[in-house]
């Protein structure tokens, strides 16, 4: 992606009243700046949100709420507000149904991977949440409003896979760029590069080309294009895509402190560890439809369950199935369908402390020797394959 830097200089000079250098402005005068304003706006219609809900919860006039059969007492709940609400979205190109009916909420504050298959219609899904595709039909809600097919979403923030910033600017210059694009001027603009550029840690940087940046470093310059203009909602379509461990750990440290500053973020990823262990809660999708919303554990409970796998490495092959062995409610043949190969067997167990040592015995007394002991949880990779099945998609 390139600029022309007369092109960009226009865009950064356009803004010609003088303006007192950021570091003297104090905080009254931060708290009244537009981009704080916008912010402030969001957290106050949210705060406005909780308060109504929470009311909801109080009698009124000093009396509680009577039940017309039983004229029992009852107070009103209300669910809580979301930060965003998908409501039974469809979108077709010509006879591809990319997606069919997706319905799902991201809540305040909280980080929400959307996980599945390649070809499942998360990309599509995102780009309607952005704007840019127009679904067929259904509704699309931010902090409690429904947004029209494009425009309306200045406190939502997008990140796409395919970086978006320009090679031959520098970081300062792209992180002004992009500033510019949501309306920053000014102080305001100033003190937001200045954040950003901390954020990222490239300040000592920040007068190099990008384009010679590596993978990692660029992710994060695309990512603090991405909330310039303090976004309440954050949109990430694999935002750690090609980038090594260090780089992952970096990008996840600092959407951790966008999410401690009150951002709410949806993202997408096919790296399940960092849905399993960075993500509040797990939607999955397959084939245009949700087929799974809930906690990590939720997700384990209600498919494969939470019985932990145990395979053995025995010294040599298999003759025979090994005799029943019996621990508290499990009754397991090993041998009989849990067979890996020759000399691997696998079952699972419910209680590792009290299951498995009486399972290795009856191994023993069989006559063999246990070369190795595997113990696995259960893991979002099973849920997931559980799920969308074993089958490639390209």
């Amino acid at each position: 992606m390139g600029m022309d830097k007369a092109a960009f200089h226009t865009i950064i000079n356009s803004d010609t009243t003088a303006e007192p250098n950021s570091a003297s402005m104090d905080v009254e005068n931060a708290a009244n700046s537009p981009v704080d304003a916008r912010a402030n706006r969001a957290r106050g219609e949210t705060t406005l949100m909780r308060r109504r809900s929470t009311e909801s919860l109080v009698p009124q006039n000093g009396e509680a709420a009577q039940d017309r059969v039983t004229g029992s007492s009852k107070i009103a709940i209300e669910s809580p507000p979301a930060a965003l609400r998908v409501q039974s979205v469809k979108k077709r190109f010509r006879k591809v149904e990319a997606i069919r009916d997706v319905s799902f909420r991201l809540n305040i504050g909280e980080r929400l991977a959307l996980l599945g298959p390649n070809g499942a219609g998360k990309t599509t899904l995102i780009r309607c949440l952005a704007g840019r595709t127009k679904p067929d039909s259904g509704t699309i809600e931010l902090l409690g409003k429904p947004l029209p097919p494009t425009g309306g979403r200045d406190q939502l923030g997008l990140v796409p896979q395919d970086i978006a910033i320009y090679a031959d600017l520098t970081t300062r210059e792209n992180l002004v760029a992009f500033a510019r694009f949501h309306g920053l001027r000014g102080a305001d603009l100033r003190r937001r590069v200045d954040w950003a550029l901390e954020w990222t840690g490239l300040a000592d940087r920040q007068r190099e080309l990008v384009g010679s940046f590596s993978g990692g470093m660029k992710r994060r310059v695309n990512l603090a294009c991405g909330v310039m203009h303090s976004p309440s909602v954050l949109l990430l379509d694999e935002p750690t895509v090609g980038v090594d461990p260090q780089s992952r750990q970096r990008i996840f440290e600092m959407l951790d402190q966008l999410r401690d500053s009150g951002t709410s973020i949806l993202l997408t990823t096919h790296h399940l560890d960092e849905a399993e262990q960075r993500c509040d809660r797990i939607v999955i999708i397959d084939h245009g439809r949700v087929i799974a919303d809930g906690t990590l554990d939720e997700l384990i409970h209600s498919t494969i369950g939470a019985l932990r796998h145990v395979r053995l490495r025995i010294d040599r092959p298999l003759e025979q199935p090994i005799m029943p062995w019996y621990v508290g409610p499990i009754h397991a043949s090993l041998g009989e369908n849990t067979r890996v190969n020759e000399c691997c067997l696998q079952t699972r167990v419910s209680d590792v402390a009290g299951q498995l040592p009486g399972l290795l015995q009856g191994v023993n007394r069989a006559g063999y020797s246990i070369l190795n002991v595997e113990v696995h949880s259960p893991s979002l990779h099973d849920v997931f394959l559980h799920l969308t099945g074993q089958e490639l998609r390209d």
